[in-house]
């Protein structure tokens, strides 16, 4: 199966869950910025371990050469067939011949095409994902291109049934056909245009002076248009150390909160570097990861400190829902 690029979008490009074990080398992580949308999408279509077409701000136009199984999440990007729009987080197969046209993001900025069976690119080092400051990973190291043709493997055991079934609800006057079933509301993250982001202590907080940490919890940051998927630059009180500190680099994560010498901040996201020597303030909870990755440039933000306990029963409530989904997910198309 095929799927040719019509318009590629602002930026579209194939991510995984991650490059790993290669840090050590330099090589970063990059991967999904919304990791949940990203794993709910491959849920739906029957897929684990493979890559989906992470779509920004404004999506791409794309032709399907024949039948498939799909599913999106995460922000809305009015992807429509036609006149008609496609409802979000259920799995729809699209027929033969069909023109899936994405518009501008409206609720976050980030959506996620899965296709059943995913996309068939070669892994560079054990992963999917596109990083293309060094032009590795995904459709060529880059992302898509006007005249780019994806081609997809064969639909997994579960995929396959899936697209059974619902093809045989098919209405022959639909250009589509939806799963009359979603992934429940309590597992969609509240993605908002301004969300409370939580944090835990960093390692070189109480090195901020009294001021800068009673700020970081009660001021606003506004995300600077200098962002980009290596790192969140914030504008917002600037933020001071008690006296000047040389640092040695240190690893870094998804979302840690580092203090540059200006004192704006910046959060580190999924093409961050390996190490950094900035002072880490905070970090950013896993689970909090995905409503940061759908703000938009000129959002504002404001973190609440949360402790170790909390950061990991939500992560772990999270993670229990995506299980739980997929064990009904299994039931459905085996009935």
């Amino acid at each position: 199966m095929t799927i040719k690029v019509i318009k590629p979008g602002m930026l579209s490009q194939l991510q995984d869950g991650g490059r790993y074990g290669y840090q050590q080398y330099g090589v970063i992580v990059s991967g999904a910025m919304d990791s949940w949308a990203h794993q709910a999408a491959s849920l739906l279509v029957g897929n684990d371990g493979e890559a989906t077409l992470e779509m920004t701000m404004l999506g791409p136009t794309l032709f399907f050469e024949e039948e498939a199984l799909i599913a999106i999440c995460g922000g809305d990007l009015q992807a429509r067939i036609g006149d008609e729009p496609l409802p979000m987080w259920r799995p729809i197969v699209v027929p033969e011949g069909s023109t899936l046209v994405f518009g501008a993001a409206q609720v976050g900025c980030r959506a996620y095409l899965a296709v059943a069976g995913g996309f068939d690119v070669p892994q560079v080092m054990g992963s999917y994902a596109t990083y293309a400051r060094a032009g590795i990973g995904g459709y060529d190291g880059r992302a898509l291109r006007a005249g780019d043709r994806l081609a997809c493997k064969p639909p997994s055991a579960v995929g396959a049934r899936m697209l059974e079934r619902l093809r045989a609800t098919a209405d022959g006057a639909a250009p589509f056909t939806a799963a009359r079933w979603s992934l429940s509301r309590e597992m969609i993250p509240a993605y908002a245009e301004h969300p409370e982001i939580r944090i835990m202590a960093g390692p070189q907080l109480l090195l901020l002076d009294e001021e800068s940490q009673r700020a970081l919890l009660t001021e606003t940051y506004r995300i600077s248009p200098q962002s980009d998927r290596m790192g969140y630059r914030l504008e917002g009180a600037p933020l001071r150390l008690t006296a000047p500190l040389d640092m040695l680099s240190e690893p870094v994560a998804f979302g840690t909160v580092q203090v540059p010498p200006d004192g704006q901040l910046i959060v580190l996201m999924a093409d961050r570097q390996t190490t950094g020597g900035y002072p880490k303030a905070a970090q950013v909870v896993s689970a909090d990861l995905p409503l940061l990755a759908q703000a938009r440039a000129g959002s504002e933000i404001s973190f609440r400190m949360v402790d170790l306990q909390e950061a990991q029963e939500s992560l772990l409530l999270m993670e229990l829902s995506l299980g739980a989904a997929r064990q009904r997910i299994r039931v459905f198309v085996e009935d």
